[in-house]
């Protein structure tokens, strides 16, 4: 089997204290193209929940005239959720609520790139 385009990428984001996966998955409709998740990961539910929030984000921030989302985060109890998108395709990153956002952040801006493929 051979690795995706995105395999690295994932592997180097869930490698981050605190991560539990990373996916890239479809805005359109929150299907999961790639993913690196742990066992216990609902990677299905977290991948269409963090699509629909961030195509919200996105038609949101455009309607009120403020260009576009760049960087979505959902803080919850147990943990959070984050996503950046680039084209048809967002980087989702699932992480424990003790994670280091601003680090996650960092590695995915610098991860984006990878989407373009």
């Amino acid at each position: 089997m051979s690795a995706t385009p995105f395999a690295e990428v994932l592997a180097s984001l869930t490698r981050q204290r605190g991560v539990l996966g990373s996916m890239v998955v479809s805005e359109a409709d929150g299907i999961i193209v790639d993913s690196n998740l742990q066992i216990g990961v609902k990677g299905n539910v977290v991948a269409a929940l963090a699509a629909s929030l961030y195509r919200k984000a996105r038609l949101s921030a455009a309607a009120a005239g403020l260009g576009t989302a760049n960087f979505v985060q959902l803080e919850a109890e147990s943990g959070r959720v984050c996503a950046i998108g680039r084209g048809d395709l967002l980087l989702v990153t699932v992480a424990e609520s003790r994670a280091n956002v601003g680090l996650i952040r960092v590695e995915m801006l610098r991860a984006t790139p990878v989407l373009d493929q």
